[in-house]
């Protein structure tokens, strides 16, 4: 007869950032293929520039991406009116936007040169070529 013991060696916090982690993975893909964009990663371990009120809930919330540079994404994410302010956006690896706004990780493949504009009930996603001009 054999006997299975459950692995404690497994961590549930990992397993449950792994699921996490996948399941944006495919709404990403999905959000790719709903507007026949190509799938352009944004590793955890790179930068997106955000406004604080994205994190405290105001809406609307836009996104738009330029090419990447460094050790960024190229995504800005604001909420709400833009300002030209120097300290409007802070950079913030990706891998905390789970706890800022997870709403917005799904678009997060999209490729340089989308935008995309999100409310509650709404959803707006489209290419912008300017954002892939030096």
């Amino acid at each position: 007869m054999i006997s299975f013991s459950p692995d404690y060696s497994i961590n549930p916090h990992s397993l449950t950032n792994a699921l996490q982690k996948n399941l944006t993975l495919s709404q990403q893909l999905e959000v790719c293929k709903r507007f026949n964009a190509d799938y352009f990663e944004s590793p955890e371990h790179l930068k997106v520039g955000i406004s604080l009120n994205v994190k405290d809930g105001h809406c609307p919330i836009h996104g738009l991406r330029h090419p990447p540079e460094g050790d960024t994404t190229g995504w800005y994410i604001w909420a709400g009116d833009y300002s030209e302010a120097e300290d409007f956006f802070v950079p913030l690896h990706v891998s905390h936007l789970q706890d800022w706004c997870p709403e917005i990780l799904k678009y997060l493949g999209l490729p340089p040169g989308f935008r995309f504009l999100i409310a509650p009930g709404y959803e707006d996603i489209w290419e912008d070529s300017s954002l892939l001009l030096p």
